[in-house]
């Protein structure tokens, strides 16, 4: 991870929040962190019912419901391929552990940061629904668009 990137998660995650962000996989870090990144650009653009530090912790937190299995570069690779060559088909194989969190992390993460009762019905709700492309929503938009670019 660089530098930039160490400061970046520091200035918007307290301690508590360090503490299950680094439980993720270095490429998963990464890649929220990317999310992020891409937010904070993209936000002046519109007019959001977040501020955009809390816009920025929801990016950064997305995909937190991946801690308790973390799935390798190459298999989750594989999983997102067959996925979008089966048309989502793949779902039906989600007595494999990997299939079943690539399909319900957003879920367990909406249930794992609800425990902390620190955070806003609509951060919790981005969570949740961070894969679901049939709700319209301009904030989930971004954060779908944001994290799909990465």
């Amino acid at each position: 991870m660089e530098y930039e990137d160490i400061v970046y998660i520091n200035m918007h995650l307290d301690n508590e929040e360090l503490k299950i962000f680094n439980k993720l996989s270095i490429s998963e870090q990464k890649h929220s962190i990317k999310v992020a990144y891409d937010i904070e650009k993209l936000y002046e653009k519109g007019k959001y019912n977040l501020t955009k530090d809390e816009f920025i912790k929801v990016a950064l937190l997305h995909d937190i419901g991946k801690l308790n299995y973390k799935v390798d570069i190459i298999k989750k690779s594989i999983i997102v391929i067959m996925d979008r060559i089966t048309n989502s088909r793949i779902k039906k194989f989600q007595n494999i552990k990997s299939v079943y969190v690539h399909y319900n992390h957003p879920y367990l993460g909406y249930c794992i940061l609800k425990q902390y009762n620190k955070y806003s019905e609509k951060m919790l709700y981005l969570i949740k629904n961070h894969h679901n492309e049939n709700i319209i929503n301009k904030e989930l938009s971004l954060l779908i668009y944001s994290d799909n670019l990465n």
